[in-house]
């Protein structure tokens, strides 16, 4: 299986991890498990896809607040040469460290940065362009802690410290549109995207118009989870 990719964007397959397997939730509610899959398994379909790039949530470690470690390293294991960029549970230096030694080529920081009155310039001035800042979007504000909740910015605040901090990409999910397959929220993007700093869109990416619309938009890459599999064979 080769994988079609849309010519003017990144297509970056999603693997999202909860306890030993892969997993897909619904607008991320634990609740609301859409499939399960073994990891190793999963992961076998992503590497025969030919990505370019993959992202890994530990949803485990984003709700329980503690990197999984062994986790990250048993996905550079399987991915082999496929570059990946992870999240949850990355609350520290340390942790943000340990992920990229044990083959993350990023990493994906959201609660760690927005609960501390220093950690956004903390984690840009350590991590530089191997940081991603994590925008989950919920009702206009920022979700936290595994999307359970707020951490009282808006998007606008958010983004102002962003670029101010001098972060180099940002990760942005728009919650309400994860997992089901209803399209991207376009207007989000769009305003984020006008604050200058590159955006990797996640949420609702269904298929080429839905990528051709965010790259007009200002988008460099989207997530794709699950649809991934329909999307790269083409369907």
């Amino acid at each position: 299986m080769l994988a079609c990719y849309n010519t003017t964007m990144q297509v970056i397959p999603a693997i999202d991890l909860l306890g030993d397997d892969a997993v897909r939730l619904e607008r991320g509610n634990y609740d609301r498990v859409l499939f399960r899959e073994p990891l190793d398994q999963y992961v076998a379909r992503v590497v025969a896809s030919q990505p370019s790039f993959v992202h890994v949530v530990d949803l485990q470690g984003a709700r329980d607040g503690a990197l999984r470690l062994d986790v990250v390293s048993r996905c550079a294991r399987v991915l082999g040469a496929i570059p990946f960029q992870v999240s949850g549970g990355i609350r520290s230096l340390a942790d943000g460290h340990a992920a990229l030694s044990a083959g993350a080529s990023r990493i994906i920081v959201g609660t760690a940065v927005w609960e501390s009155p220093d950690g956004l310039e903390r984690f840009a001035t350590a991590f530089a362009d191997r940081l991603v800042v994590a925008v989950d979007v919920r009702d206009g504000r920022l979700a936290i802690h595994g999307w359970r909740e707020s951490a009282g910015d808006d998007v606008d605040q958010a983004l102002a410290r962003c670029r101010a901090a001098g972060v180099a990409r940002l990760h942005v999910t728009a919650i309400d549109r994860d997992g089901t397959r209803g399209g991207p929220d376009l207007e989000l993007y769009e305003r984020v995207c006008g604050h200058g700093v590159a955006v990797v869109a996640a949420g609702g990416v269904r298929d080429d118009e839905d990528l051709t619309a965010l790259a007009a938009v200002g988008c460099e890459a989207a997530i794709m989870g699950v649809g991934y599999f329909d999307y790269v064979q083409g369907r």
